[in-house]
């Protein structure tokens, strides 16, 4: 069974921090490392949105202009694991929050992405 399973959203005021986690599980994701991945979120009534990506060895990040300098996308190979630390959230950020495995490079568009979890939703309140 394949399993991407985001965890640490929560409600956080402005100004606020989150690290949001997506572990990854299966036969599939063995090795972990082949994978790129991604975060990307949704709010009501919008388009779902690519926030960053992280290639396969983590040496190599990419970001939407909208966070960049906020949030910080990194990977634990050995866990498993890709990480979004957001930093200074916004109201706006208000949004489910995704992540998705692409067995390639980074990308930024969702059609990419081949795999994903079931989303961790983040409220930020003002």
């Amino acid at each position: 069974q394949v399993q991407l399973v985001e965890s640490g959203g929560g409600l956080v005021q402005a100004g606020e921090s989150l690290r949001l986690s997506c572990a990854a599980s299966g036969r599939t994701f063995n090795p972990f490392n082949n994978y790129a991945m991604g975060w990307f979120r949704q709010a009501p009534g919008k388009e779902r949105e690519f926030l960053a990506a992280i290639s396969r060895s983590g040496s190599i990040t990419r970001y939407a202009d909208s966070v960049k300098g906020r949030f910080t996308i990194s990977r634990d190979n050995a866990k498993n694991t890709v990480y979004l630390q957001m930093n200074n959230l916004k109201p706006e950020d208000t949004a489910v929050y995704y992540c998705a495995a692409n067995r390639g490079v980074v990308r930024v568009d969702s059609y990419d992405y081949d795999y994903w979890g079931q989303g961790t939703q983040v409220t930020v309140s003002s």
